[in-house]
């Protein structure tokens, strides 16, 4: 009602863009410390200067291949739900599971996530990859996801509000 006549308050992007980012690190330290703890990435704060070293590149181009890759995640986080929730329909009606598109997309995107040297990526993408528990899978999505965002806050908050934008027309 209240928002009808615009008695809502609008957040600042500053504001906004650190509720997202609260959001994902909430999230990512919940999920590390439970379920996915085995994975000992919790403390992992990921840093250019290995990418910067042992590519050989400046950290300039580092930052605009991270920017990509961010909003690569955050574009492919809904595929990657999309394919999970296939797997579990397909479970509950007792059809064989085709991890194929799932594995592929976790593949594709670990390349880069190897290049760039992100280590937590790294772990989570592998375990998609790799592992058939599909609420583990999940989980590994949205972390992976959350570990992205706080790479680069600015660029997966405009990713997701394009995409959500894209959704409504």
């Amino acid at each position: 009602m209240f928002k009808r006549f615009s008695f809502t308050k609008e957040l600042s992007k500053e504001e906004e863009l650190q509720e997202y980012l609260a959001h994902a690190d909430k999230l990512y330290q919940k999920n590390l410390n439970r379920e996915l703890k085995s994975l000992a990435i919790l403390n992992y704060h990921y840093v250019t200067d290995e990418a910067v070293d042992e590519l050989g590149l400046d950290d300039e181009l580092i930052h605009d291949l991270l920017e990509d890759f961010v909003a690569q995640i955050v574009k492919y986080k809904p595929v990657f739900m999309m394919y999970i929730d296939r797997l579990k329909v397909d479970k509950k009606s007792s059809i064989d599971l085709n991890y194929t598109p799932l594995r592929e997309l976790a593949h594709k995107n670990l390349g880069v996530a190897r290049n760039l040297r992100i280590k937590d990526a790294q772990k989570l993408l592998d375990e998609l990859m790799k592992k058939d528990d599909l609420e583990y899978l999940t989980l590994c999505a949205s972390t992976l996801e959350a570990s992205v965002i706080k790479i680069k806050p600015e660029v997966a908050l405009k990713t997701s509000k394009l995409m959500q934008i894209k959704v409504s027309l």
